[in-house]
């Protein structure tokens, strides 16, 4: 390979957006989601509930997780719950508009899976179905089975 192609090829993977290529779930989670709910998804005591929590995704199951987190990370959730036993009072997660619909996809994927223990997917098409009628916080609430 010659000089030129090889800038070129480094121009050009400088570049391309991060989410034109396949998203990786663990990486975005690093990126953007760990600077509150900390590495591993333990998070943070008062301020940001632990995700790595499989008794709250196995009692909601595959569907309704994938439903519950996708609709949290496009309209954000707020108010007071209770995970692992501790209170959550004023928590604020706001909607991660910044992020593409394959980005979204493959950090939900990755916390319900690696951190939450199911089975279970996110698909862009759902995080985008999520984006063109975002849920409302009492429908989240309903969903994660009220403030527990």
């Amino acid at each position: 390979m010659n000089l030129r192609m090889l800038l070129a090829g480094a121009f050009l993977a400088l570049a391309t957006p991060a989410h034109a290529a396949a998203a990786d779930g663990g990486e975005v989670f690093d990126r953007v989601c760990a600077a509150c709910h900390n590495a591993g998804g333990i998070g943070t005591p008062g301020v940001a509930p632990p995700l790595a929590d499989p008794p709250l995704w196995t009692r909601l199951g595959p569907e309704t997780s994938a439903r519950f987190i996708a609709g949290v990370v496009i309209a954000g959730f707020s108010g007071t719950i209770f995970s692992q036993g501790m209170g959550y009072y004023g928590l604020v997660m706001p909607p991660q508009s910044q992020l593409s619909d394959e980005e979204l996809a493959a950090v939900t994927t990755h916390v319900l899976r690696n951190l939450g223990g199911i089975e279970a997917e996110v698909t862009p098409a759902d995080i985008a179905a999520v984006r063109a009628a975002p849920p409302g916080h009492k429908d989240l609430m309903q969903l994660r089975g009220g403030s527990q």
